[in-house]
């Protein structure tokens, strides 16, 4: 891609800006080992508590609280036993090892947002609980280089246009950047923005999506890792 006029940039922050989902995958991990079922696979109760997650996300939203009832109700739904206080609190202490992570930047990061941020206009835009994200957002240490931090409820195309025209940003000149085909590509191509896809090996099965094409003026980058960015802006 030729170098382009001043830009506006929407960052993504969980698994494109930090680790984030490996640390859930750990969590869950313990969790099923916890749960040992005797009937069920590690697969198949994976399963259930993704479907519990996609019924959990409309009542509560993204975030750890959210993730500690899909844990409890999972285990209501498959344990032959009753949760007790102490089956509760050990539940709670697997989500808790999660908020005790340090925050993980991704490899180039540092390096790569101070070269953009003097170029181009950063937002950072992230789902999910506002204390919990915005909590992130201070211990990564890159705020200073944002223009403005949106923390939402959910990332679909009303959102990005509602961004778009809150911000006054240029739809041709406004990218979204993050590595979840669901919320950070598909819906902002949707809406009209261009996007730049960096893929992670770990993406949260929930975000995971068919990549939709660009269509009209949109356009979509494909990059290996956040650092790449340095060449295409």
């Amino acid at each position: 891609m030729p170098e382009l006029a001043r830009q506006t940039l929407l960052v993504d922050a969980d698994d494109t800006l930090w680790e984030n989902n490996i640390y859930f995958e750990r969590a869950i991990a313990s969790f099923i080992s916890f749960l040992n079922h005797k009937e069920f696979s590690p697969e198949q109760v994976r399963e259930i508590l993704n479907q519990v997650e996609r019924e959990g996300i409309r009542k509560h939203g993204y975030g750890l609280k959210s993730f500690v009832i899909s844990l409890v109700d999972t285990f209501e739904r498959l344990s032959v036993e009753p949760i007790t206080p102490a089956l509760h609190e050990t539940i709670h202490g697997i989500a808790r090892t999660i908020a005790e992570q340090p925050i993980e930047l991704m490899s180039g990061i540092v390096e790569t947002i101070e070269y953009l941020s003097p170029r181009h206009n950063l937002f950072l835009v992230t789902k999910g609980d506002s204390v919990e994200q915005a909590g992130k957002v201070e211990r990564s240490g890159l705020k200073h280089h944002f223009r403005g931090v949106e923390i939402v409820a959910e990332k679909n195309a009303a959102t990005y246009l509602e961004l778009v025209n809150r911000l006054h940003l240029p739809l041709r000149s406004t990218w979204m950047v993050g590595n979840s085909p669901r919320s950070d590509i598909n819906p902002a191509l949707a809406a009209g923005l261009n996007a730049v896809f960096v893929p992670h090996h770990q993406t949260w099965v929930l975000e995971h999506e068919e990549l939709c094409q660009p269509s009209g003026a949109c356009r979509l980058l494909v990059v290996e890792r956040f650092s790449q960015l340095r060449t295409h802006f």
